[in-house]
């Protein structure tokens, strides 16, 4: 595995994931999330710190779950490992707000929970296929 083609791999993740993303949020921020936190939401994202979550996680994303896939020959297995990954990291960000926030609306966690499951298992599909036409 050259280091090219890994930095391929990654940062055909991180379009990825920052696309189907940044659609969620789009058509879900007026919707769903400024309804239920109202003025905890900041008024601008800060995309800087937006940019060092992004970057770390898909480290996570093609370390533990399409690598692991490739490696087994396992579009499966790179599925459903990043939708595991996918579930706890946004679990952990989810119940921890669930119990240390006032009035952290139990929806919001259960549906955002469920996003960061779907994505992450959607981006590992696309990684585990990019790195399969890629060779590795």
């Amino acid at each position: 595995m050259t280091f090219g083609r890994l930095a391929f791999l990654y940062g055909a993740c991180v379009v990825a994931f920052l696309g189907i993303d940044a659609v969620w949020l789009t058509l879900m921020t007026p919707r769903f999330y400024q309804p239920r936190l109202g003025g905890l939401l900041a008024a601008q994202p800060k995309l800087g710190v937006a940019a060092v979550f992004y970057l770390l996680y898909v480290v996570g994303i093609v370390a533990l779950a399409v690598l692991p896939g490739i490696r087994g020959e396992s579009a499966a297995a790179s599925l459903w490992r990043g939708a595991l990954f996918g579930l706890l990291a946004y679990a952990t960000y989810d119940l921890t707000n669930l119990s240390t926030i006032r009035n952290w609306p139990l929806d919001l966690s259960v549906v955002d929970m469920a996003w960061g499951t779907a994505l992450t298992g959607a981006v590992s599909i696309v990684g585990y296929y990019t790195g399969r036409w890629l060779g590795l």
